[in-house]
Formats: C-alpha cells, structure tokens, sequence
C-alpha cells in the first residue's frame, strides 16, 4: 500500500497537530502527574488546626482559602472508613469578615498568599468571550473543507476550487470494451487506429504519422456516445476522465478555463490517457453570441479549450473525444485540423443492430424459451441503445410485478407498446365514444390494407394510450432511409383514413383527427417545400419558418420568395392532401361492410395483433381502388419541367 501523500498545507497542518496530541497523551500514560489529597475541612477545623499550629501557609483567593500542614493531619475519612493522613485542605471562608483571623494566621508565623478573585474571573470572562469565535472560525473552515471536496469556493484559501472534478474510471475495476457496445460497425472501425496508437504510441512516431488530437462522436441523443468513448479506454487499457462540458462553467470569472488546465495537466501525468467531453456544445458554441461579449466566461474556458487543444507536445499520448447532437453550433475553430478535426457518426441502429443490443441488455435478466429478440428488434424502429435498456427494464419490471418466473414475449411486447405508445389509461368513454373511436381506428387500419406498398400492420387497439383514445400501429419490415412519393402519399391517406371514416358512417367531423391533421400538415409542407415533389414549383427548397426549440411551433421568419410562390406552395400543399383524402375516402366507400364488421371486431376486443388482423382480412374480400388513386400505383410523382 503506497504511503499517503500531505501535499496540501491544511493537510500538514492536520498531521503535526495529530503529532501533538499523541505526544501528550503518550506522555501522560507514561508520566502521570503525582496529585496531592486535598482535604474539604470545615473553617471551625481550619480555626482549631491553626491554634494548634498545624498550619504552614494559606492561600486566599475570593471566598475561598487553601493551605498547607506542617505535618500530616489525620482527618475523618467517609462514613465508616478510618482517618486519613491529609498534608493539604481547601475550606471556604464565611461571610463575615473574621477580624481574629489575620492575628492567629500572624501568630503562628502562617505564610499568607492573598490573590484577586477577578483574576479568575478576567480568565473565564475571557474564555467566554472567545468561545464563539472559535466556533464561527471552526464552522467556517469546515464549511470551506466541503465546499473544497466538491469543488465549490474556496479554492483561492486551499487551491481546490480550479480543480475540473472530472471522474477518473481505473479500467481495473469498471472495464469496458467493444464486447459491451453492440453495433456500431463503422464506428468501431474508425476508431480501431486509435486504440492502436494508444497500445503502441512509438510504432506511428517511428513511420512519422500523428494521431488525431480531437475526436467528436456526432449523433442523436442515447446512440451509445459515451459508452463507445469508454470502451476504446477499455480497449487500450488506458486512464479514461470523464466531464461533462457544463462542469467547466462557473459564476466565478477564471474558473471554467482554470479547470481545464487542471484536467489536461492531470491527463498528462497519466499518459496514455482518453480525455472525454459530454456534451461538448455547452462551451462550445459560436464565440460572439453571448451577451458577455469577449469577457463571458464560457468564451473564456472555450479560448482555454482551444489552447489546449493546441498546445499538446509532438505525440502527446493523449486523446482528447467529446460527444455532442448539435455539431451544427460548434464554434470553426473547434473543428479545424488540429483539433476536433476527426468526427465519427454514431447513428440510430437499424433492426440487426437493435438485436445485438438486446442481447446486450438481456445478459442481465432471465429470458423464458418463448423470446424472439430478432421480432423485438424489428418492431422497434427508431429506438435507441437507451430506449432498447428502457424496453428490458420495463419487461423485468412487468415480470416482477406478475410474480412470473421469467420474462416471456408478452412481457416484452408490454413493454415496448408502454414505451411507444404510453401507459394504458383508466379512461370512461360511453357506448357512442367507443363506436367512433372503432371506426376511427378501422379507418386507419382499412386503408393502410388496401394501398400497396404501405408498412405491414401490426396492432390496432381502442384502448386509451398516452394522449390518444386509439392506436393503430404499423411496422417497417426494414429500416427506411429513402421514402418515395408513392410510400408518402400513402402516409397521408392513411393518416386520413380515421377522419373519413367518421364522415362516412356518422355524417360528421370529431376532434379526435387532431393528432392526424397535424401529421398531414406537416408532411405535405415537407414533400412541398423541402424534397421537391411539386411538379409546379419544381426542385427547389423553401423555407417557411424556424421550429423554435421550446414554443413547439414555427416562428415567421422573412422570406425568401415571392407571395405568388408562398400561394403556389399553398395550393399545392392543399392538392395533396385533399387528393390523399378523397383516396381515403374512396377506399372506405368501396369497403364499408368491412369497415363496419372491422370495427364491431375492434368493440368486441378492443386490442387486434398481427395475428388477428391477418386471419380478419383473410376471411373478407376487398374491393381495390383504381391504380390513379393518390397517385400511388402509377407512379405519378413530380416531373420534369411545368
């Protein structure tokens, strides 16, 4: 065991103190002190034993008066023991001056020793006055300890406050490698030469090649950013110092920039080291936004950042990674080569991805021989690693609260509906609610069957989730990346075919399309305005407004265009939806027979899985629109020219 090190001056203060007070006690086991017995006389014995002159010298000090014998007295012990020789008494003067006294004390030649009973007094005063303040100094150096500890003020008395507070992992105890970080491909690969460098710094240096300084993982929030930074360290088996950008920020001016000069001198001393920065765009952002100007403490600690960044010697055996989902604000000077100049992708997984972190994930629970992990991951497209961990947590949770032995399929199918769709809620909807909640539903699922080329379904349900009264859910049988005008157009049908269908069996619009119609709104102004698909305007991008972060909806911006193009996007944003809903519409009219036996099935059972939905249509025969129906099946997306 290493020796521990006092390099702090309140530390060494603390050591000789500690020296001190084991001296003492040593010294009064070693050489207690010889106490004389002091006997508690009344004054009527003092007087005899001073007739008698037994008494050598006395002490006069207040109301008190104590002395000594000439020779040793024997005095009556406690109640039934035996005398006892005494050669010093103590006894307490009356309160009436005793004008006999000085004369026998003079007498019999008494040594007379008279001191001021303010003396005391002045000392016990003294200890008094000063006790509170030995208790606000004892307060306050506490309180500056704590805050030192975790790194608040008080770093100007003890030198702790410019500390970074970044978390050190000992790759020893909390090890993570690639086996823990399911997926990512080509992020692994990209960063394999990494590793190597760190594992062997002298095979670049002998070929003269240099390793990236600064590395940015780039993706969507929960992709695995951090996890992936840590097992790279786990990969060369190398210190890893974790911060989160937002540590670097203080009220105090000087301190974000002096921790992290305190973080990179601390990674040098432990070279080969991986420096990791959470969320680099909490200092990172553009310089000369902030309302400080040049002052502002978070341009300040980025100017330290960048000077770091620079300043590492020829092959300092240091990486510096940082992570961030808005690179789109990181200030240049971040990126230039030197610096941040190596940016690895990390994105969404797609379906075989999503297996392999579920298996991740399920190494930690018991899984029933019923789980198909491979349908799980098909059936969660979008999902993340941290919504996939969420999934198994909440199937483990399902399962417990159960008391079933394992967790089967049912328990993970819970799971993933509560976490896409929301909790079941405990909603009372009246006999006539639920009818048009039926017909909704069956509106969506109707035309979603009849248009080729749209997902396949995979549940519909009436049940309450989250904010909607019905849910009617579709699964890709692959990841999408490119989505043509055909399979969009089916999305706006179908997404109108739960309104239609309350038109077409109750004669009336309700308010339960809400969701629907914003959905269409916005799809239709994207395929319009941002991917071009408008044979009247042609291939050109249009801004119309900035989605602003926290109102949730677009602010007006100036624009770009003329008004009669803001009314050509208009109308053309209006044809395709009102062509998709006249589709919807079409279908739903060909097909109500189904439609009304879909939805009397959705009332009796509320809840219709793949399965069920597959052996209903089965059983029924459906009447096809026409192929120029939403311009689906032919193909009659925009064309070239007007």
């Amino acid at each position: 065991m290493a020796a521990p090190k006092f390099e702090e001056p309140w530390q060494r203060v603390l050591l000789v103190m500690a020296l001190l007070v084991a001296v003492n006690i040593g010294y009064l086991f070693l050489f207690p002190p010889q106490q004389e017995s002091v006997a508690e006389i009344s004054y009527s014995r003092f007087k005899q034993e001073l007739s008698r002159d037994q008494v050598a010298s006395v002490v006069m000090q207040g109301e008190t008066l104590d002395g000594s014998f000439r020779a040793p007295v024997e005095l009556p012990g406690k109640t039934g023991t035996e005398p006892v020789s005494h050669t010093r008494f103590h006894t307490v003067l009356p309160p009436i001056d005793d004008r006999e006294l000085m004369p026998l004390l003079e007498k019999n030649q008494v040594e007379i020793d008279a001191k001021s009973a303010r003396e005391t007094a002045f000392w016990g005063s003294l200890l008094i006055s000063l006790l509170p303040w030995v208790l606000i100094i004892g307060v306050w150096l506490f309180i500056l300890k704590r805050m030192r500890d975790q790194g608040g003020p008080g770093g100007g008395v003890f030198g702790q406050f410019r500390k970074s507070g970044a978390k050190l992992y000992s790759q020893k105890t909390s090890k993570v490698t690639f086996e823990d970080v399911a997926g990512l491909v080509e992020p692994k690969q990209e960063l394999g030469e990494i590793i190597d460098y760190l594992r062997d710094p002298l095979h670049f240096t002998r070929l003269g090649g240099k390793v990236p300084r600064g590395i940015l993982l780039v993706g969507p929030p929960g992709t695995g950013k951090t996890l992936l930074a840590r097992a790279v360290a786990g990969e060369a088996a190398v210190p890893f110092f974790n911060i989160s950008a937002s540590q670097f920020i203080e009220m105090f001016v000087g301190v974000g920039a002096s921790r992290v000069r305190d973080l990179f001198e601390n990674a040098k001393k432990s070279a080969p080291a991986i420096i990791f920065i959470d969320e680099l765009d909490a200092v990172g952002r553009s310089r000369g936004t902030g309302l400080g100007g040049g002052n502002d403490e978070r341009e300040q600690t980025l100017n330290q950042l960048l000077s770091e960044l620079d300043g590492f010697e020829p092959h300092q055996e240091v990486i510096v990674m940082a992570a961030t989902n808005r690179p789109d604000v990181l200030d240049t000077a971040l990126l230039r080569p030197g610096r941040f100049d190596r940016q690895v992708v990390v994105e969404r997984p797609d379906w075989r991805d999503r297996v392999e972190i579920l298996k991740v994930h399920a190494r930690k629970v018991k899984l029933a021989e019923d789980v198909d992990l491979e349908t799980l991951g098909r059936g969660t497209p979008g999902l993340v690693g941290a919504d996939l961990e969420i999934v198994i947590n909440e199937a483990a949770l399902i399962a417990g609260r159960e008391q079933a032995e394992a967790i089967t399929m049912e328990h993970l199918e819970k799971a993933k509906d509560r976490h896409l769709l929301g909790m079941e809620r405990k909603l009372y909807m009246s006999d006539e609610e639920k009818r048009i909640t039926a017909f909704h539903e069956a509106g969506h699922t109707l035309v979603a069957r009849c248009l080729p080329g749209s997902d396949p379904l995979h549940k519909v349900t009436i049940i309450p989730r989250g904010q909607a009264l019905g849910v009617t859910q579709q699964l890709p049988e692959d990841d999408r990346y490119h989505y043509g005008f055909s399979y969009l157009s089916t999305r706006l049908a179908i997404s109108l075919g739960g309104r239609a269908a309350e038109h077409l069996i109750f004669g009336e619009y309700s308010t339960g399309a809400q969701n629907d119609l914003k959905q269409v709104a916005d799809l239709a102004e994207k395929m319009v305005c941002q991917w071009g698909m408008s044979e009247r305007l042609g291939p050109v991008s249009f801004d119309r407004g900035v989605e602003h972060p926290f109102l949730g909806r677009k602010l007006a911006t100036e624009k770009s265009f003329s008004e009669q193009t803001a009314w050509l996007i208009d109308e053309e944003i209006e044809a395709l939806v009102r062509r998709a809903e006249g589709c919807a519409e079409k279908i739903l009219e060909l097909n109500r027979p189904v439609l009304e036996q879909l939805a009397e099935r959705l009332l009796a059972e509320e809840v219709l899985e793949h399965a069920a939905l597959k052996a209903f249509f089965d059983g029924v025969e459906l009447q096809q629109p026409e192929k120029e129906c939403c311009g689906v099946n032919k193909g009659d997306g925009p064309k070239k020219g007007r």
